[in-house]
């Protein structure tokens, strides 16, 4: 095991090992012992009580944090003609159809969202060995595949994300950085831990949320009362 850096070792004895914390002192907790240099992500690890081996527990979905993500979103549209200049009017960062499907098939994949129409959607069926495994291709349960791709740009840069749920039954992702307030924190994550609320199958039995760990890219998790949510 390697030996812990001077701030690592400064992190963690903000901490009491095995103390659960309200949310609101989690995101306090990790601002505070997040030592980087650049601006670290709050990441959120959520472990539900469902089997994401059974098609009707997989939970998936899309939230827009009231705070955004905090990070520039590089957004591709692959569209028809006609759509393309509403595209660049809601701020897509590039906007065309067959150069971007020459570029990607030649190994291009310098974005984070790629937003298409559902009459596009054959062109680029075939980018999936390529898309699918970075996460980007489009899917029309995240709104990346819509007839109004403008509105879906302005929807991903005011901080829209999509998530699911892992095979362990466990939802990672980012909402936010360690630069917001603790209010904005907060909030970002107190509507992620909504949506997924709201999100839970039917089929699935008993406790529902079973865990909730903040951190920031390079801190010491925090473990969150599920109670304090609502708090």
């Amino acid at each position: 095991m390697s030996k812990l850096t001077k701030n690592q070792k400064l992190a963690f004895e903000k901490i009491e090992a095995g103390k659960t914390y309200t949310l609101a002192e989690a995101v306090a907790k990790v601002k505070e012992m997040t030592f980087t240099k650049f601006d670290a992500s709050l990441d959120i690890d959520v472990r539900l009580g469902v089997d994401p081996r059974k098609a009707n527990q997989m939970v998936r979905g899309v939230v827009t944090l009231p705070h955004g993500t905090g990070k520039q979103v590089r957004v591709l549209v692959l569209c028809s003609s006609d759509a393309e200049a509403a595209a660049k009017a809601a701020g897509a960062d590039y906007v065309g159809l067959e150069e971007y499907i020459e570029k990607i098939k030649g190994g291009w994949t310098d974005v984070d969202v790629i937003i298409t129409q559902p009459a596009i959607m054959g062109k680029i069926g075939a980018l999936g060995r390529i898309l699918g495994p970075r996460g980007l291709m489009p899917n029309p349960k995240s709104g990346t595949v819509t007839v109004d791709v403008a509105k879906a740009v302005e929807e991903v840069k005011k901080g829209k994300i999509d998530f699911k749920v892992d095979k362990n039954g466990i939802v990672h992702s980012s909402v936010g950085k360690v630069s917001f307030t603790v209010e904005q924190m907060r909030d970002n994550a107190r509507e992620f831990i909504a949506t997924l609320i709201k999100l839970k199958p039917a089929t699935a039995k008993g406790t529902y949320i079973k865990s909730i760990y903040l951190s920031s890219t390079m801190s010491p998790s925090v473990k969150v009362d599920v109670k304090s949510v609502d708090e």
